[in-house]
């Protein structure tokens, strides 16, 4: 029986004519924070929207549970995808409370993952601090009980501490059954609570394996960073 909840075959993903994720198999499976490493530039968003359906692939296959899927994000989300992108999704002009209810996910679930956004209830997510405003997008998307998790650059802009409570959130959860798949810069923090990771450069797997084994590569994983050179070809200022 199929127990992948999403796998990437060979995935080529760009921009029109022009290819910045070559070749790209990965796999995240129930319950495992899978870490989608790379410097900037190196496709990681792009490889991100491919899997979501929110661009196109140019050649490969997405299969989720199991199966081939080239439909949109829309209908990935119906049928249990939650994608989180780097940018915070809150409605700026509603509650905490406002924000949970429009998801029509389990708030119970929300609160049990941040507590802390219990004090925040009725208070504007447009006066949220940063912090917070990345928890409640999480909790939203996580509340929704989906069966995996797309999640891009969760730690982007934010302090130490939050990226810390983002992220055993995100272990919780996938505790409880959700598989993700985080795409991260920071490879140290992020590696201290997934499961798995690939490393890519320019649109490229060069490493990959479990966590405890890539914390072992530190140096060698960091060393693609500054190797990396600028840019994949065709990804300037679209992979930050």
């Amino acid at each position: 029986m199929e127990s992948t909840l999403l796998r990437a075959e060979q995935l080529r993903a760009g921009y029109g004519s022009v290819t910045v994720v070559h070749g790209i198999d990965l796999e995240v499976m129930p319950g495992e924070v899978v870490a989608l490493l790379g410097a900037n530039g190196a496709g990681k968003t792009t490889t991100l929207l491919t899997l979501a359906g929110d661009i196109p692939a140019l050649g490969g296959n997405v299969v989720i549970n199991g199966k081939p899927s080239r439909v949109p994000l829309h209908r990935r989300a119906r049928n249990g995808l939650g994608f989180v992108t780097e940018e915070r999704s809150v409605f700026m002009g509603l509650t905490t409370e406002e924000n949970l209810k429009i998801g029509r996910g389990d708030i119970d679930f929300a609160i049990e993952l941040f507590p802390e956004l219990r004090s925040r209830w009725k208070v504007k997510a447009g006066l949220l601090s940063g912090g917070e405003q990345q928890m409640l997008t999480l909790a939203r998307a996580i509340c929704r009980r989906p069966k995996l998790l797309l999640a891009d650059e969760l730690s982007l802009g934010l302090a130490p501490l939050v990226v810390d409570r983002l992220l055993r959130a995100v272990r919780q959860a996938a505790d409880a059954g959700l598989g993700v798949l985080l795409v991260e810069q920071h490879v140290r923090k992020v590696l201290g609570f997934a499961d798995r990771g690939y490393v890519i450069r320019r649109g490229r797997v060069v490493i990959q394996g479990a966590a405890t084994d890539l914390k072992a590569r530190l140096h060698e994983i960091e060393s693609t960073y500054l190797s990396a050179g600028g840019p994949a070809e065709g990804d300037e200022d679209v992979d930050e």
